[in-house]
């Protein structure tokens, strides 16, 4: 199943789509576009600590965990902030930021600056969900549960995922020009826009 579905289905899409008053399609067309980033950043993060998946699930946890789920389903406005926090630990910079939300607009014809205001939502959504399914059991990133299964679901997108996908088997979903490094693309091109 795509991350885009699970967030129809828990409700995160049309919340998004209430509180920057655009359709639910809208909102699926700009997730679709910005989640593969998301994902991206997070499995970096998998990938990038010595604890490996254990590590993201304390990084999910600090970030706020399933709260930042909670936030944005919730009939309150969204703090955003918590959701620039999390871009930030996962991009490094709001110049990757940027980049990824106008990669997202070319790829999806949807205005720039929307996608720049559905990214933290978003990032909310997704690190908040993880949080919840993936709590359960993060210490074992090798057993197909927890935050390897979850996260090798949501990264293989299309349910193809060998379900006990370990870190490494991770790390080579989401690779598209095979460096082991999905997000050097995005990193290379804020470089160039911030020349």
């Amino acid at each position: 199943m795509q991350i885009t579905d699970i967030l129809s289905q828990i409700g995160g899409l049309q919340s998004m789509a209430r509180e920057l008053g655009i359709s639910e399609s809208q909102a699926a067309t700009g997730a679709e576009a910005l989640a593969p980033a998301i994902l991206g950043g997070f499995k970096k993060q998998a990938q990038s600590q010595s604890s490996g998946l254990a590590g993201l699930g304390s990084l999910l946890g600090q970030l706020g965990g399933g709260g930042l789920l909670d936030n944005v389903l919730a009939p309150q406005p969204t703090d955003i902030n918590r959701g620039n926090d999390v871009l930030g630990q996962i991009f490094g910079s709001k110049d990757v930021s940027r980049t990824v939300a106008q990669n997202a607009a070319s790829q999806s014809g949807l205005d720039a600056e929307l996608l720049k205001k559905m990214l933290p939502m978003l990032a909310m959504l997704v690190s908040g969900y993880m949080a919840k399914q993936g709590g359960a059991a993060p210490e074992a990133p090798q057993s197909g549960g927890g935050l390897a299964g979850l996260l090798g679901g949501l990264l293989g997108g299309s349910g193809n995922a060998a379900p006990n996908t370990g870190a490494s088997g991770i790390a080579s979903m989401l690779d598209l020009n095979g460096d082991g490094n999905p997000l050097d693309d995005i990193l290379r091109m804020a470089g160039k826009v911030m020349r």
